[in-house]
């Protein structure tokens, strides 16, 4: 079964490649035992984030955190909100552990592991932000199949969404900007932000720049996608 895109729905896809190079470094290590069970989601059944933060006045999502620092960041900028972060790569959690304990935020929450499997435990029109920055872009066209953003996804992130909520997506390969706008905007639940180039040439006003950006290894400057849910 697939979706008017040619695209599988939403399910098991392994959308990501490794998940552990280099070892962890004996401090990540430490905090990782001693940090991460506090922090660590129960994705054993229904997950009610308002029951994490009560007095949460927003709940976020980051699919894909990598090293965590973009997570940190807004946890400090927004003590006030809850952010929950999902990535399958061991390091990437290492490093965002170590970001968190040294930003000293306590709205974090994680999971180890693929994204899809917390955002199905989560509740209906339950977040007021999600973010996919830099996510594997898979760029040859036989692997297309293993991007994040496919149909079901996008209808994923749109059953999670609040009206009025904000998925933010960056790239900087350009085939994969034009892929994910083709797919986010063939959903009716959303509505593409931009009236201007310079809306998803730079970087919106509270963005933070991630290591990977910074590596500058894609075809093109970064593009940022940001779509409202109707």
């Amino acid at each position: 079964m697939s979706d008017s895109l040619g695209q599988k729905p939403f399910g098991p896809l392994r959308s990501y490649g490794r998940i552990k190079s280099r070892p962890i470094k004996a401090r990540q290590a430490g905090l990782m035992d001693s940090l991460l069970p506090a922090m660590a989601l129960d994705i054993g059944g229904p997950l009610d984030p308002r029951a994490l933060k009560p007095d949460a006045a927003e709940v976020w999502l980051e699919i894909g955190f990598g090293g965590g620092e973009h997570m940190a960041a807004q946890a400090g900028r927004r003590p006030d909100a809850l952010i929950l972060g999902a990535e399958p790569f061991l390091n990437g959690v290492a490093s965002a552990v170590r970001h968190i304990q040294e930003q000293g935020v306590g709205n974090v929450r994680l999971h180890h592991g693929d994204a899809r499997d917390l955002m199905a435990v989560l509740p209906d029109a339950g977040l007021d932000r999600a973010f996919i920055l830099f996510p594997d872009p898979w760029p040859k066209t036989r692997h297309h199949k293993r991007r994040l953003i496919q149909g079901g996804t996008v209808a994923e992130l749109a059953r999670l969404l609040k009206p009025g909520g904000v998925l933010r997506f960056a790239t900087d390969w350009a085939d994969y900007a034009d892929w994910t706008l083709e797919r986010v905007l063939a959903d009716p639940a959303f509505a593409w932000t931009a009236e201007r180039a310079d809306d998803w040439r730079r970087p919106p006003a509270d963005h933070v720049t991630t290591r990977y950006e910074e590596k500058k290894l894609g075809d093109c400057a970064p593009v940022f996608l940001d779509f409202v849910r109707r």
